[in-house]
């Protein structure tokens, strides 16, 4: 099987999340392009290439990793604004947070999420789901190609 490089957009606020999730990517040897946007806004200013986007335009990522709770729009805003978009509703949205609420999971499946991964303490215990994540979205799954 070949590797299909994906364009991963990540979604959070959080820098110790931000750097552990990279740096599991690093460890992983993961082949993918991570982009990382802050909050809400800035993912669909990336996706829709506006704001800082526009000028220099960025992939429409192939894959999007969300976290939930984030200041100015909370991820379950962006899932349902991208999933309500014919040309950005075929993007597979994975939640990734560290809520672990049942409400929470309900919430991102109704609303069109592809998976749903509580971030685990430890980063050897997040480099693993990582490598998992990398086996089942880069080998197994077959995504669209959205542009």
């Amino acid at each position: 099987m070949d590797n299909k490089v994906i364009d991963i957009l990540l979604v959070d606020d959080g820098d110790d999340d931000v750097v552990i999730t990279q740096r599991a990517f690093k460890k992983s040897k993961l082949l993918n392009n991570l982009y990382i946007a802050r909050n809400g806004q800035e993912a669909l200013d990336f996706i829709y290439h506006e704001g800082k986007y526009k000028i220099e335009p960025v992939p429409t990522p192939g894959l999007i990793l969300l976290d939930i709770n984030m200041p100015n729009m909370n991820g379950f805003q962006v899932l349902e604004k991208l999933k309500s978009d014919p040309k950005h509703c075929m993007i597979p949205i994975i939640m990734l947070t560290i809520s672990d609420r049942d409400e929470d999971i309900v919430r991102s499946y109704k609303n069109g999420a592809v998976s749903y991964i509580t971030k685990p303490i430890g980063f050897e215990a997040f480099v693993k789901i990582i490598e998992q994540f990398e086996i089942y979205w880069s080998l197994i799954s077959k995504i669209p190609h959205v542009r």
